[in-house]
């Protein structure tokens, strides 16, 4: 019985020779002979305008340009009202702050100190300690990220630094 299929596919295959294979139909169409005259169509100026740059031979249009005009991807920074894609609102406090924020009592800057202090909102992304001023007491400080001039004051009052997030995590 297998020998039967096996005659079988020989015979069609047989048939089918390299002259019977065409490319789909629609899938091949005409080359447009430019500069032919002007029953083509596409006579006189070959469907290229008229003078300019673009008309030339060798002439290659790099991506965004604009004619020489600046482009779009260069005047979008400029717009009034350009913002940016991912904002993040961080909690600014100066070194200064710090004093006034904590009680006598208090010696350690945390976050959810700051929460239900009322200073923190939910809108920010996290805290920045920035180094303005001096402390004059030792200080525990939790933070995102600290200046390096905010942590040589803090340190320097004898207070310790600790980082939250992906800083602290790369260091």
């Amino acid at each position: 019985m297998a020998k039967k299929s096996t005659e079988a596919a020989t015979e069609s295959a047989a048939f089918l020779t390299l002259s019977d294979l065409k490319p789909a139909k629609g899938s091949v169409k005409a080359k447009l002979r430019v500069g032919r005259g002007r029953a083509s169509g596409a006579g006189k100026t070959a469907n290229r305008g008229h003078n300019g740059e673009g008309q030339r031979s060798g002439r290659s249009r790099k991506r965004g340009f604009e004619g020489g005009q600046m482009p779009g991807y260069r005047r979008m920074p400029k717009i009034n009202g350009f913002q940016l894609v991912n904002p993040r609102q961080w909690l600014e406090l100066n070194v200064e702050d710090l004093e006034q924020i904590l009680l006598p009592e208090e010696n350690e800057l945390t976050y959810d100190l700051l929460l239900t202090g009322g200073l923190m909102k939910i809108k920010h992304d996290g805290i920045r300690i920035l180094g303005k001023g001096e402390v004059k007491r030792k200080i525990t400080v939790e933070a995102h990220y600290v200046t390096p001039s905010a942590r040589e004051k803090i340190e320097a009052a004898g207070g310790t630094i600790r980082l939250m997030g992906a800083e602290a995590e790369s260091k």
